[in-house]
């Protein structure tokens, strides 16, 4: 088990804002990645500079050195005026890489060389700039297999990963009330029965999908819909990304009693998330079951 497996994510948060190592975000899509890597560098010594958030999904292999290091101007057909590019943008701030796994080759060895001289080299240009900035990189993928397959660095992910930080699952959290009532934006207050209801739910797509169900709950409910209901189009819809072997679903029909749910912590050895997967409950279900703080 790893150390961000062994320690509360929020408290690491905490911790890596008060660092300026590199930060490796890892965890299923809809987690929350980039709202963490905005608190890091909102509670770290460079919240005043620049946070220059960047998808690595989304960039080309044949552009990318000009959009990390950027270009002077005549360096290409197209050149006009000179671009700094994403690193030195993040000078003084931040710079986040979402989804690095999705970087092209090329680009991964740009990136390493850039933080192992903490420098640029503009296209078209023969002179190094110094560059400072805070790198925090995300992805949802495995990058240890990715490296196995030869599909990602091993040298640049022994960089990025200084420090690890994995966000949990909504379905292995016990702070849905929390989360729920942060995004809920209504007047009215969501009920007991509405809380009950959100925690009978695994929540496949995360606080993405949860943000999205109120959202449109906030919507609906002027024109009668219940957010049962609602909940109920959302599994139909969503259900072929569930098709594999014990997916998360929606199970309002089952309730264990507290005397149950305590006899399977107990045969758990108290292990909480292995007491609410063997009885085909959410974490923060069993939490609500037993009347615990979430």
């Amino acid at each position: 088990m790893s150390m961000s497996e062994n320690l509360d994510f929020k408290k690491m948060l905490l911790i890596a804002a008060n660092s300026d190592l590199p930060v490796l975000i890892t965890g299923e899509s809809g987690t929350g990645k980039e709202i963490a890597a905005r608190k890091l560098h909102a509670l770290g010594k460079r919240k005043r500079g620049a946070f220059v958030a960047v998808n690595c999904g989304a960039i080309s292999a044949g552009i990318a050195e000009s959009l990390f290091c950027g270009h002077v101007r005549g360096a290409f057909t197209g050149a006009d005026t000179e671009q700094i590019g994403f690193v030195r943008a993040a000078n003084g701030g931040t710079l986040f890489l979402d989804e690095v796994a999705e970087l092209p080759p090329e680009t991964q060895k740009t990136l390493l060389r850039t933080l192992q001289e903490k420098s640029v080299m503009p296209v078209g240009s023969q002179k190094e700039l110094k560059v400072d900035f805070r790198l925090i990189c995300a992805t949802h993928r495995d990058l240890p297999s990715l490296i196995k397959n030869g599909l990602f660095r091993q040298d640049l992910y022994f960089r990025l990963a200084t420090l690890p930080i994995k966000i949990p699952p909504l379905r292995e959290r016990n702070d849905l009330r929390s989360i729920a009532k942060s995004l809920w934006h209504e007047l009215e207050p969501l009920t007991e029965h509405n809380f009950s209801i959100l925690q009978s739910y695994s929540w496949p797509g995360n606080v993405r999908q949860l943000k999205n169900v109120l959202e449109r709950y906030a919507l609906f409910r002027k024109h009668g819909y219940d957010l049962e209901t609602l909940l109920r189009a959302e599994f139909e819809q969503c259900n072929f990304i569930l098709k594999e072997s014990s997916p998360p679903r929606y199970i309002p029909q089952y309730k264990p009693d507290t005397d149950k749910i305590n006899k399977e912590i107990k045969n758990c050895n108290g292990n909480k998330s292995c007491a609410a997967k063997k009885l085909g409950i959410s974490r923060s279900s069993l939490y609500y079951k037993l009347g615990k703080p979430l």
